[in-house]
């Protein structure tokens, strides 16, 4: 964290410099043609100043104003198309002479992966150089992010911006790689506030209300608390894991969330619960490190705590009342077995599942977790995406976990047990990616049948 601060310090001092040598703008000068200027500079003082002037200026305009920013960002950076034309010939010309005449083979291959790269390079849209010129202002990467969040905001009615996306997502894999990423224990003793207070306030699963509820789980001895963090952002959290350590696999959160709980001793606790998984960045959506986070914390906890022999999630099932309502709306019972008719009609008129056999929860909550898919075949569900997707199994549902108000509007107050079996993971993995393979176990495979 230090170096980074070092770091960020020496780009504000020649941000500092630069704003005293750049030429004032023209009052007539819009965002985008800063942006321009910004492109054809080389002096680098000059060009962190008018960086920072740029995300600045952008901080401060209204939705309708971004929206506009992204459209002449889209038709104003896009391909040289000159240029890619230029590449493109060039590498033709050897091409057709080629023939023509017997190829030295080794000099041949060498000319013609040259002119490809040329092509690859000359057909990157300018927006790209823009976007990395952005990121070298001093705080320059966390701007940017807030930027592709606004940018997935103003994409629900301009799908068509979805080409700048892709500019940041490519980018941001880069950037984000994992090799990049810092794992760190957040703890009341040695974190800072700041970071604390992002912990409380990120908390996307299970609300945490004040410092006294932080204080439990992650000060606690039978709690932990892992976050992934970028050095460019050593303060900003981009995802968190809150640990539980217990002494069975739960089937409710109430216990883990009780105030007044009696603590366990980590040495006598067999299973590791990840009970809440919050992504940080709206601005870093689709940009995937969460499955690192959990092998990786696996590993911490496995060195800690050599008794452990269980890690588990207790997760929600965030569209599990919206597939019921789709399903009843676009009249797809007939897809469903019979048996389970009447009790999706109950659930569909239930804010609660009051009256509901709860049986008859778990059988439909195994269909919806095993059989209904997307158009692409993949699990409806995206948490459940994600853990078969790192190579975990379905371990076990739990039709009365969680009471709370935003649990019952989701899923009736229903989760899942996801395990992660060290000696599975990888197999599971593969056939979940290769063939969209849904493991279980046994005991919820038979729910279906």
């Amino acid at each position: 964290m230090r170096t980074a601060n070092i770091l960020s310090d020496l780009l504000s001092r020649v941000s500092d410099i630069g704003r005293s040598l750049m030429p004032v703008a023209d009052k007539q000068e819009t965002l985008i043609d800063r942006c321009e200027t910004l492109l054809s500079r080389r002096g680098e003082a000059t060009s962190l100043a008018l960086a920072r002037e740029i995300l600045d200026r952008y901080s401060e305009l209204t939705d309708a104003h971004k929206y506009n920013f992204f459209t002449d960002m889209m038709s104003q950076f896009g391909v040289d198309e000159a240029n890619l034309s230029a590449a493109i010939e060039a590498w033709e010309v050897p091409q057709k002479s080629l023939a023509t005449k017997t190829p030295v083979k080794g000099e041949t291959q060498t000319q013609s992966q040259k002119l490809v790269r040329d092509i690859h390079l000359a057909s990157e849209p300018r927006s790209q150089e823009l976007i990395r010129r952005l990121n070298r202002a001093p705080a320059g990467t966390l701007d940017l992010v807030s930027m592709r969040a606004d940018l997935l905001v103003a994409m629900v009615n301009a799908p068509q911006l979805k080409q700048i996306d892709n500019d940041f997502r490519h980018l941001f894999s880069s950037w984000f790689n994992r090799g990049f990423l810092e794992l760190r224990l957040i703890n009341w003793d040695n974190t800072p506030a700041v970071i604390l207070e992002k912990i409380i306030s990120y908390e996307a699963i299970h609300e945490i209300n004040g410092w006294d509820e932080l204080r439990l789980r992650v000060a606690a001895e039978d709690r932990r608390l892992y976050g992934f963090f970028h050095p460019a952002l050593s303060a900003e959290p981009l995802i968190f894991v809150e640990v539980a350590m217990t002494a069975s696999i739960p089937t409710a959160i109430a216990p883990i969330l009780a105030k007044q709980r009696q603590h366990l001793n980590p040495a006598e606790a067999t299973t590791a619960v990840f009970y809440s998984i919050s992504n940080c960045q709206k601005g870093l959506q689709g940009i995937s490190f969460g499955n690192f986070l959990i092998k990786q914390v696996v590993e911490e906890l496995r060195h800690e705590f050599t008794n452990l022999s269980q890690f588990v999630t207790l997760s929600p099932l965030p569209e599990m009342r919206h597939w019921v309502r789709q399903q009843v709306a676009q009249n797809k019972l007939s897809d469903i077995p019979q048996t389970l008719h009447q009790t999706i009609q109950l659930l569909n008129d239930s804010k609660d599942a009051s009256g509901v056999d709860r049986a008859q929860i778990e059988k439909l909550t195994a269909w919806y977790l095993l059989k209904a898919k997307k158009s692409n075949g993949s699990p409806f569900d995206y948490v459940s995406r994600f853990h078969l997707g790192n190579g975990a199994c379905l371990q076990q549902i739990n039709s009365e976990a969680d009471a709370s108000g935003t649990r019952l509007k989701s899923s009736w107050g229903v989760m899942v047990n996801y395990l992660y079996d060290l000696k599975s993971i990888e197999h599971n993995h593969e056939a979940f990616a290769n063939h969209q393979t849904v493991v279980c176990a046994e005991s919820v495979r038979r729910l279906v049948k």
